[in-house]
């Protein structure tokens, strides 16, 4: 594995591994009381994030430094970014220091896949890097996605499958329904995705003006009954509704969309009694979700961050570690 842009990218078997992968390395760190393993000792991992993130951001630095890499955060706006440099310069720069990984989160769909693009080319043309040793071979950095635009989020939806597996005991066979903001968001694309690829059945249930056009070609099916849906999910993802990307009126109002397509206390208890509730973060309380389903047994919510670290920590031995594809 050179990259991870998009869970588009990886089969069932791949991905399986790297689900496997994250189990063995939760297994390994437990009880420790230095949680540190020596994997990735040399390497330099990079978050270059151009939005705002708490869960990710923190999570593969947290990652990194279990697995005893060099972990550096870069801001936009504590870089020359502020200044005008590039997206591909600033690539470029970090990739010529040594970079070994750039995990970059970015507002623009694609942008991912150019990253990896300049960096394949600059190490295919422009001679080995500096302050690795790599750089006899001239090994392109590594790049992960973590968030472009509203294209893909391929590390949440692993951290969601495995949270998923941890809860249900497995994938195939298992109906997962999505709710909410599908057209903003890139982690509905990545978990239908991978969903699907995994053996799931995936439900999406949205108002018709938070659907994405093509939506139809999607490996799933799409509801906009929320409460018909609710007794045959073995899980439900509720998405967060992301009034910063939105120009225009999607809802009538907030009460509205709570009332529509809410998760709420009576709503929940439709769902059979071993179904998990997931949600990305960070929650709308009273509005996607009711504080008391937030926080009740069958939320898996915390879990989803917790198994956050482990699946990235897999990420990173995959990519950097030399682990047998």
């Amino acid at each position: 594995m050179r990259h991870l842009l998009s869970v588009a990218d990886l089969d069932a078997a791949e991905a399986t591994a790297l689900l496997d992968t994250s189990d063995r390395l939760r297994e390994a760190l437990l009880g420790r009381e230095v949680r540190k393993l020596p994997t990735l000792r040399g390497r330099t991992v990079i978050t270059m994030f151009y939005e705002n993130s708490t869960r990710t951001r923190v999570s593969f630095e947290i990652a990194g430094k279990w697995m005893s890499a060099d972990t550096v955060n870069v801001s936009a706006s504590g870089s020359s970014v502020s200044k005008g440099e590039s997206l591909r310069d600033t690539a470029l720069t970090l990739s010529s220091m040594g970079a070994d990984c750039v995990v970059v989160r970015h507002p623009a769909s694609g942008s991912a896949h150019r990253l990896a693009h300049w960096v394949d080319t600059a190490g295919s043309t422009g001679g080995p890097r500096i302050g690795t040793d790599r750089a006899v071979t001239g090994t392109p950095t590594a790049i992960v996605n973590a968030g472009d635009g509203t294209h893909e989020h391929p590390t949440q939806a692993l951290l969601d499958a495995a949270t998923l597996r941890d809860r249900l005991g497995g994938i195939a066979g298992r109906r997962i329904g999505i709710v909410g903001d599908v057209l903003h968001s890139r982690v509905a694309r990545s978990n239908v995705l991978l969903l699907a690829t995994l053996g799931a059945e995936v439900v999406l249930v949205a108002p018709p003006t938070l659907l994405p056009t093509g939506v139809e070609s999607w490996p799933c099916r799409v509801s906009h009954e929320l409460d018909a849906e609710l007794p045959a999910l073995d899980a439900i993802m509720m998405l967060r509704v992301q009034s910063e990307r939105m120009h225009g009126g999607f809802f009538p109002s907030a009460r509205e969309y709570a009332v529509r397509f809410g998760l709420s206390e009576d709503r929940a208890r439709l769902l059979p009694d071993h179904a998990v509730v997931l949600h990305p973060g960070p929650m709308i309380r009273g509005m996607e979700i009711a504080p008391a389903v937030a926080d009740a047994p069958n939320a898996a919510v915390l879990a989803q961050v917790r198994n956050g670290v482990h699946v990235r920590m897999a990420v990173l031995y995959h990519l950097l570690a030399g682990a047998p594809e």
